[in-house]
């Protein structure tokens, strides 16, 4: 089932218990944050604050803040699913007849229906502020007390390599500094900040898009590590099963989705920047105040009666979490074609994405946990990776309990250790330079005679099958 547009989405949600309405005046400066924040933290509903203070447009929040709710905004069951469709996707069979070729028309066709559509009139522009465009009917939220202002934590950025005019799309966050400028702060490893060096090269202004709202599906795509040379918006047209429809802006040359609640339309100078931040962030500590680049809003455009969505970021679990598990499970088959032994994986809660990785495996050779280290680091975002550990194939690793129970047991720290330096995350504060640093992989496979392992490796403890298959029968009758 896919979602025509967020007002979609609130009320399927609401259809299913899952939307709480507060008509009770909120304030967007720490208070709508704080309810959200125990919401979430408590597996609560989406929210929509329907009376935020010093403005008319509602404030839905908590769109995303449980595993459940993921999956039903992507429209599965359970997020594998969608992994089993990229696996088809990527690895087709191969026909060996005539027969066999004509069934794969259908599928291939199927990939030409995810491309958008491009349509002349859009909710999103059914009312244009050109003259005047201002942010301060926004209830954009003040997240906490040590936040340098208001900050727009959900919106979908887009913009164009000047060289190609292919698009990108990506979700950085924007601290509101007045009624027609905000900061830009894309981290330099993502592809927004990759069109800015462009225009910066050319000394030409950035066109900038932002679109706030839209269908789940899309709102997540923005959030993706897709590879370079894949469209979000294709990419969203694929997870909603139908494309996304695009209309052209009012007033630069670039689309947004037609079903948006709020699009903003501007530039960003090559040679300005500002201060932006801190802000606190999803490692559960502020991101320090940096220079970084200015967005001014040229033109707003909206539908008659907006609803502005946000999100929160801080100690985990957040919100967030459950955009970087479906990221997880999603682009599992993706790591696998690359790197074909990996058998599972785990980006754990507590590791907020980029601190530890988990990966099971089929070890077949020594120093096979070594080569997987290396080739996580060198792929996308998972470069980001502070800690790598490698598991055998048999080893449950989405438990965490199992998890450290074997990495406590299976290495020896001088001998399974591996430590590298390299690119970090632009919010990792640990390391002595910002955006460089060091990692360490860990090898918590059982270890070979092949790997210079002389002693006895233990087997482990575990009851036959027969014996828990007949405890199972029979545990009733003893009584329990």
């Amino acid at each position: 089932m896919a979602f025509r547009d967020l007002r979609d989405y609130l009320a399927a949600l609401e259809a299913r218990g899952e939307l709480k309405r507060i008509s009770s005046e909120v304030s967007p400066d720490l208070e709508a944050a704080e309810i959200a924040d125990r919401a979430v933290k408590a597996g609560g509903p989406a929210i929509l604050f329907e009376n935020v203070r010093g403005t008319s447009v509602p404030l839905a929040m908590n769109l995303f803040g449980t595993m459940e709710r993921m999956c039903f905004a992507l429209g599965v069951p359970r997020l594998d699913d969608i992994a089993e469709r990229v696996q088809e996707v990527i690895e087709p069979e191969i026909p060996t007849n005539f027969l066999e070729k004509l069934k794969m028309l259908p599928k291939l066709a199927r990939l030409a229906d995810f491309v958008p559509k491009t349509v002349s009139s859009a909710p999103c522009q059914e009312v244009v502020e050109a003259d005047h465009p201002s942010l301060s009917s926004l209830p954009v939220v003040k997240t906490w007390p040590g936040d340098g202002g208001p900050f727009i934590t959900l919106p979908l950025v887009f913009t164009k390599d000047p060289k190609t005019g292919r698009r990108n799309v990506g979700m950085y966050r924007m601290h509101v500094y007045d009624e027609t400028t905000t900061g830009m702060h894309w981290h330099v490893h993502k592809g927004g900040a990759q069109h800015y060096r462009g225009f910066r090269g050319k000394r030409e202004r950035m066109p900038v898009a932002v679109a706030l709202g839209g269908d789940p599906a899309t709102i997540y795509a923005a959030s993706a590590p897709l590879p370079e040379d894949m469209d979000e918006m294709m990419f969203s047209g694929f997870l909603r099963k139908e494309p996304v429809e695009l209309v052209r802006c009012r007033t630069i040359d670039m689309e947004v989705p037609a079903h948006a609640e709020v699009i903003l339309e501007g530039y960003v100078d090559p040679d300005e920047q500002r201060v932006e931040g801190p802000f606190g962030d999803h490692t559960g500590y502020y991101s320090l105040a940096d220079r970084y680049p200015v967005f001014h809003v040229t033109c707003l455009t909206r539908r008659r009666d907006p609803i502005y969505p946000a999100t929160i970021v801080g100690k985990p679990p957040m919100e967030d979490v459950y955009l970087g598990k479906a990221t997880e499970r999603i682009f599992l088959p993706l790591l696998r074609k690359i790197v074909p032994e990996v058998t599972d994986m785990n980006l754990p809660i507590e590791g907020i994405f980029h601190n530890f990785a988990f990966f099971s495996i089929d070890k077949r050779y020594p120093g096979h946990a070594r080569k997987v280290m290396c080739a996580v680091w060198g792929l996308g975002l998972l470069m980001f990776s502070k800690f790598v550990v490698i598991f055998d194939s048999d080893v449950n690793i989405q438990n965490m309990s199992e998890a450290l129970w074997r990495i406590g047991n299976n290495v020896d720290p001088r001998r399974d250790t591996m430590v590298v330096d390299g690119p970090v995350d632009a919010l990792e504060h640990a390391s002595p330079i910002p955006h460089y640093g060091s990692k360490m992989g860990i090898d918590a496979t059982r270890k070979w005679a092949s790997e210079g392992f002389a002693r006895e490796w233990p087997g482990d403890i575990a009851m036959p099958r027969e014996i828990t298959d007949l405890v199972t029968r029979r545990w009733k009758e003893y009584g329990f």
